[in-house]
């Protein structure tokens, strides 16, 4: 799989970031280094999210993508549980929604306990996709930290869940 954008090499330092504010020496402030690497590796992520989009369906936005992610998670999910997990307006969501309706990746459904409600499923092509999608990224994955300590690995995702607690409790 790869990327058609090639605006940006995923390995080149940004030209936008000044040499004095990449300074990793002794002294340099540590939470703009952390910021500097989130961004980079957002932009990388990016990447990833595009190419995953692309192997569920040619068609499908990027942007979807993490929603489709949410869905997997569940049989079926409302869209007020939608909109408060992705914190995007309801009318963006809708859009999203009736595009992913429409390549054949999400349904509407009937809510059991309100009949004014829908609830939102991935179909069993997505789902299956998706689960392709899983072994083969899980293996890339693998690949690239084969050279990591198993509990180097550990710790960044107990670190990323942290950073990820902090920047939630910290949300104005």
């Amino acid at each position: 799989m790869t990327t058609t954008d090639t605006s940006e090499s995923a390995d080149a330092p940004s030209a936008s970031v000044p040499a004095d504010a990449a300074d990793s020496g002794p002294g340099a402030d540590p939470v703009v280094g952390l910021e500097q690497g989130l961004v980079i590796l957002w932009r990388r992520v990016r990447g990833l999210i595009r190419e995953r989009a692309a192997a569920v369906h040619p068609k499908l936005d990027p942007v979807c993508y993490p929603m489709l992610m949410m869905l997997r998670r569940a049989d079926a999910v409302a869209m007020a549980d939608l909109h408060a997990d992705l914190g995007i307006e309801k009318s963006t969501l809708t859009r999203r929604i009736d595009s992913t309706v429409r390549l054949g990746l999400v349904e509407r459904t009937p809510d059991p306990h309100d009949a004014r409600a829908r609830l939102l499923a991935l179909t069993p092509l997505c789902r299956e996709r998706l689960s392709e999608l899983e072994s083969v990224q899980t293996e890339q994955w693998r690949t690239r930290l084969s050279d990591w300590d198993s509990t180097d690995i550990r710790l960044l995702g107990e670190l990323l869940g942290r950073l990820g607690d902090s920047i939630e409790a910290h949300e104005d």
